[in-house]
């Protein structure tokens, strides 16, 4: 069992920028593979980024390519999201995700999540 609790969100203009973080507790952090979701209003939850418990590979989605980084510490027990050139489509609550194994079964079906952390962009 894993504990996950997510900070940095919160209010920016459109093309600014925000780091979220998400700290682990519980069993070991380098068991996971770590991701983050987001879910915008009336919209279903979707996939953003992910990273392999080495931090050798990642995945992003194409939405989010080439302006979001995601990241991770193991020795802080710590994944980061960094997110710039913000717009208002990247409004949503956005969801620390975990589970053993590779990137293509988190990004389908995660075991743990955190309680979500609003990240609001005005235009």
């Amino acid at each position: 069992q894993v504990q996950l609790v997510e900070s940095g969100g919160g209010l920016v203009q459109a093309g600014g920028s925000l780091r979220l973080s998400c700290a682990a507790s519980g069993r070991t952090f380098t068991l996971y593979t770590m991701g983050w979701f987001r879910q915008a209003p009336g919209k279903e939850r979707e996939f953003v980024a992910a990273i392999t418990w080495s931090g050798d590979a990642t995945s992003y989605a194409d939405s989010v390519k080439g302006r979001f980084t995601v990241s991770r510490d193991n020795a802080k027990s710590t994944m980061y999201l960094q997110m710039n050139s913000l717009n208002p489509e990247d409004t949503a609550v956005y969801y620390c995700a975990g589970r053993e194994g590779a990137l293509l079964r988190l990004k389908l079906r995660p075991d743990y999540w955190g309680q979500g952390t609003q990240v609001t962009v005005s235009s």
